[in-house]
């Protein structure tokens, strides 16, 4: 029984129906799953709110891995006949939870991969660029930010991380266009990471558990990269001081692991480190 195959049989639906979770060889699966295109709802963000928070304190996962349930959608955004029917109030309220959700996602100190099978647009790829590392299936869709043909603006934190991803100037004509490319143009922007030769959608996600278990102990120290993502997402914004200081305090809790106690001596007795996550 392979990673996605053990992931399966531990799979629980939370309250709202609108996520599953499931957790194995310190790897947590995080799916999104409201059919047809896995849009989202207030509904849906408390269910991920939850799975994150799940994964935040559950001391035996190292890497939390996002996907969409289903071949052809990863995240096709927000529900918009949801928009369409609730108030103005409710739709800032609606924005801000879910800001407030990928901020939760974005400081968690372990490693974040989206997997994205499928079209990832609008919310979608909001959700996508809060997670550390994106890795999507060769041919699978088309990504992009095109809210402003709904008359608005991407509101979970797109006009942001776009512009932190591929600089003010493209960010802007791409959000303006409203422009959706596919995954050869992603990758050449840099808003992906790479893509995988997959034949179908659990081909791809084997691929992306088994990259995700190979941050997990034993092969690698999980909390160093815990820590190295904190560092990063939380440091890149600050004054070099400030960022520099928070690098010294993680670095410091490193040093009193278990795991940098034997990284460092593996190296001295030239042999191969073994890590406990701890």
């Amino acid at each position: 029984m392979n990673l996605r195959e053990t992931l399966n049989e531990t799979s629980e639906t939370l309250a709202n129906g609108k996520v599953t979770y499931a957790s194995a060889e310190g790897v947590a699966l995080i799916t999104l799953t409201n059919a047809p295109a896995n849009g989202y709802s207030y509904e849906m963000m408390r269910d991920l709110d939850e799975a994150i928070l799940r994964a935040r304190f559950d001391a035996e996962i190292f890497v939390v891995v996002i996907a969409g349930a289903g071949e052809k959608f990863f995240c096709a955004g927000a529900d918009i006949s949801m928009l369409d029917a609730v108030t103005p109030t409710y739709k800032y309220a609606f924005c801000l939870h879910a800001n407030e959700t990928m901020l939760r996602l974005e400081h968690t100190p372990k490693l974040v991969i989206a997997a994205l099978g499928g079209h990832c647009v609008g919310g979608g790829l909001e959700i996508a660029m809060a997670a550390d590392l994106r890795y999507a299936r060769r041919g699978s869709g088309k990504c992009g930010l095109p809210e402003v043909a709904l008359g608005v603006l991407p509101g979970t934190g797109g006009t942001q991380r776009l512009a932190r991803a591929v600089g003010a100037s493209r960010a802007i004509e791409l959000m303006a266009d409203g422009t959706t490319f596919d995954y050869d143009r992603a990758e050449a922007l840099g808003l992906i990471n790479g893509q995988v030769d997959a034949a179908s959608e659990d081909e791809f996600l084997d691929a992306i558990l088994a990259k995700a278990r190979g941050y997990c102990p034993p092969e690698k120290a999980g909390m160093s990269v815990g820590l190295i993502k904190r560092a990063v997402q939380s440091g890149v914004d600050l004054p070099l001081e400030s960022g520099l200081a928070l690098e010294r305090e993680l670095q410091q809790r490193l040093f009193q692991s278990e795991d940098a106690r034997e990284g460092i001596a593996a190296f001295a007795q030239k042999r191969k480190a073994t890590f406990q996550g701890k």
